[in-house]
């Protein structure tokens, strides 16, 4: 089995993307798997350092505000989709599997001119522009949530989840080992707050411009903050008039599986990935929407969730001002936490990794009939 997986961008696509990959190799130890990212991004680090080859795009994403700035973006995407023409020519797939990002589109569009079959990966609640194109000629639409006909062919639609990393999903049974590793106390409450592998401004800015409110006398709680990498050295020049306080701060979390274990409340951005990750946790969690986004995806990632009364949302216009205080009055409410956690637990979906190859061995098999 030769199997292409192309996109990536951030970590809401990578990770899903090493899922599916690694969930091929435990299927068959033999498949040959080729990686297709974006030049300059992340995929470029945590592809290789997770055992797989990877090519390379010179492709970007539109610039909706600067539109002069499209003409560069287009010559990228002509050598993009010429090299990946080489690519599928030379690799030869027997699947080509698109995450999102921007990596996805150049690549499926050649395989499906070839004749090579694809499956889409689509992880949030609203899809965006490339993969609604992508899907007229792919073999199945794999979506993380219902209703998702208004953007796909109804009869080629399966709902998988999105997959996550393999330790998170026994990440529940870690909290005493979890506290050990971040130094903090079993006797108070913890927030785990991130904002992803890059950061998150507005959530940043938010609890720097809160810290005397986190740490106040009355207020019995710990915190372990993840800035991302843009952020980190901000971070801790506000932290140093906060030396001695509960906090563990970090610009990247090496373990995940036990940031979650310790965690009471979770602050985060309200990408796909994560979503998927705080249902099979059953975290209650704040989510806080990047503005930043295709199609404002995440503001509908959080509110299908709001909706079920399975998490609290902030918008990020308004973080600054209501954030901290917002996730003080939900951790000191047991009876919160608990509905929000017992809530967001139905939305689950299990081994999504797995379903999502039976898909692929599916598409396979019936190619080669």
């Amino acid at each position: 089995m030769k199997v292409l997986i192309s996109g990536g961008g951030t970590g809401g696509h990578i990770f899903p993307a090493l899922s599916i990959a690694n969930a091929v190799k435990r299927r068959q130890p033999d498949a040959e798997i080729l990686f297709v990212g974006a030049l300059g991004r992340m995929e470029m680090e945590r592809v290789p350092a997770a055992g797989y080859e990877i090519e390379v795009l010179p492709v970007a994403g539109f610039d909706r505000k600067r539109l002069w700035r499209n003409f560069g973006v287009l010559w990228k995407l002509w050598k993009s989709l010429r090299k990946a023409r080489r690519i599928v020519k030379e690799f030869q797939p027997d699947i080509a599997i698109g995450v999102g990002g921007y990596a996805s589109g150049p690549v499926l569009k050649e395989a499906q001119r070839r004749g090579v079959p694809t499956l889409i990966q689509e992880q949030n609640s609203y899809a965006g522009v490339t993969n609604k194109l992508l899907a007229k000629k792919a073999g199945k639409i794999c979506v993380a949530y219902e209703g998702m006909e208004k953007f796909f062919p109804a009869d080629r639609i399966v709902v998988t989840g999105n997959p996550v990393r393999q330790d998170l999903e026994e990440a529940s049974d870690k909290r005493e080992e979890a506290l050990k590793f971040f130094g903090l106390s079993p006797d108070k409450k913890t927030i785990l707050v991130v904002g992803g592998s890059l950061g998150a401004r507005t959530i940043n800015r938010s609890i720097q411009g809160d810290l005397d409110k986190l740490f106040a006398s009355d207020v019995d709680v710990q915190v372990i903050w993840q800035t991302g990498r843009y952020y980190h050295e901000e971070a801790l020049k506000h932290l140093k008039a906060y030396r001695g306080m509960p906090i563990w701060c970090s610009d990247f979390i090496t373990r995940m599986d036990y940031a979650y274990a310790a965690a009471d409340l979770i602050i985060s951005r309200a990408g796909a990935s994560s979503i998927s990750e705080l249902c099979l946790l059953k975290k209650p969690v704040i989510l806080v929407p990047s503005p930043n986004v295709a199609e404002d995806h995440q503001t509908k990632n959080a509110l299908a969730l709001v909706g079920k009364d399975a998490a609290v949302m902030v918008a990020d216009k308004d973080a600054e001002q209501q954030l901290v205080s917002k996730a003080l009055e939900i951790i000191h409410d047991d009876e919160r936490l608990r509905v929000l956690g017992r809530n967001i637990a139905t939305l689950a979906q299990h081994q999504s990794a797995e379903r999502i190859v039976d898909e692929i061995v599916k598409i396979i098999e019936k190619k080669n009939l």
